[in-house]
């Protein structure tokens, strides 16, 4: 396994994140793996030299950041791995559970806290940008976090440019703690981050890890608008806002990763992986893992050097598409 720099800071992760929200219970998200499946995951990737897990406050209402605390702790050692959660999302039907608040972030770092079973996070992420709370609000917060030291970094997630662009200047400008990581929407059928985000983070000296860069597993081979998809695609209310599958062009980018995939005799799953990776502004995808071949298409794209033609082939047909926003 290959262990890259965190942004500027002084710690090491492995060139793959194990994404946790797979794991939790299936009243909530009717594709998760309960603990006694999801063990498994967790020994194999420690094995295999993962260092890296990512959870959220919110992922199966909380049961995946117990699950998580609990496996880490039978395989691993405190010191041998980087453990990431998030707060945001709605963990309550009051108006105070949710957002970004000081009150919410400073209840959400004790309750995940108490649920992984552990005294600190190494990275303490805002899963989105609350437009309810001011910025001044929530990087005073963050940063108090850090200083009562149960975080040791703070990250953000999928937001503006400007809008993160504008955090880290009331951050610098302030003395408080800056954020040292971006994880945000990035594969092969939305390459938007590159025109501002990506220029962002390189400049900043920021950690990009990217959530679903198989695109909720469209580029692996679901077809969503064909009636050819994972169980997590038909259940998943988020593939509708991400509209995956909805135009010709992302058809013909995923028919391209099947024909390299066949050509380099690895998964398309391992093809789109590596065709993130070999960005220099990422640092380690988030890979979701519920079946046994997951992990060795992961390790498969760490290891896969894809060449210039062979990447131009895979990004061509994204030429066609008009700009996106992102909220």
């Amino acid at each position: 396994m290959e262990y890259v720099r965190f942004g500027t800071t002084g710690i090491k992760v492995s060139r793959i994140c194990l994404g946790c929200m797979s794991y939790g219970v299936k009243s909530s998200r009717a594709w998760a793996l309960e603990e006694k499946e999801a063990e498994p995951y967790y020994k194999a990737a420690i094995e295999a030299g993962i260092n890296f897990y990512d959870t959220a406050d919110v992922y199966s209402d909380g049961v995946s950041e117990e699950i998580t605390g609990r496996m880490l702790k039978k395989f691993a050692r405190r010191d041998e791995y980087v453990l990431a959660t998030k707060v945001n999302n709605p963990m309550g039907k009051g108006p105070n559970q949710r957002g970004s608040s000081r009150k919410h972030i400073m209840e959400g770092i004790d309750a995940s806290l108490k649920r992984l079973g552990t005294d600190y996070v190494d990275l303490y992420i805002i899963h989105r940008l609350d437009p309810n709370t001011s910025m001044d609000e929530i990087v005073e917060a963050l940063h108090d976090v850090v200083k009562a030291g149960k975080a040791l970094y703070i990250g953000a997630s999928s937001m503006r440019a400007w809008q993160f662009s504008k955090l880290i200047t009331m951050q610098k400008e302030r003395g408080l703690t800056r954020f040292v990581s971006m994880q945000n929407y990035y594969n092969l059928i939305y390459r938007e981050e590159e025109r501002e985000m990506l220029p962002l983070c390189r400049s900043e000296g920021i950690a990009v890890t990217p959530w679903s860069p198989i695109a909720r597993g469209f580029l692996a081979g679901s077809k969503p608008s064909q009636g050819e998809s994972t169980l997590r695609a038909q259940t998943d209310a988020y593939m509708k806002e991400l509209d995956i599958g909805g135009s010709d062009v992302e058809y013909e980018i995923a028919e391209r990763v099947r024909v390299v995939a066949e050509k380099l005799g690895v998964s398309r799953a391992t093809v789109a992986v590596a065709w993130v990776l070999a960005n220099p502004a990422v640092t380690s995808p988030i890979i979701g893992m519920t079946k046994p071949h997951h992990l060795g298409d992961a390790l498969k794209a760490a290891e896969l050097k894809l060449d210039e033609e062979t990447k131009k082939y895979l990004e061509e047909p994204y030429r066609t598409r008009p700009y996106a926003s992102h909220a």
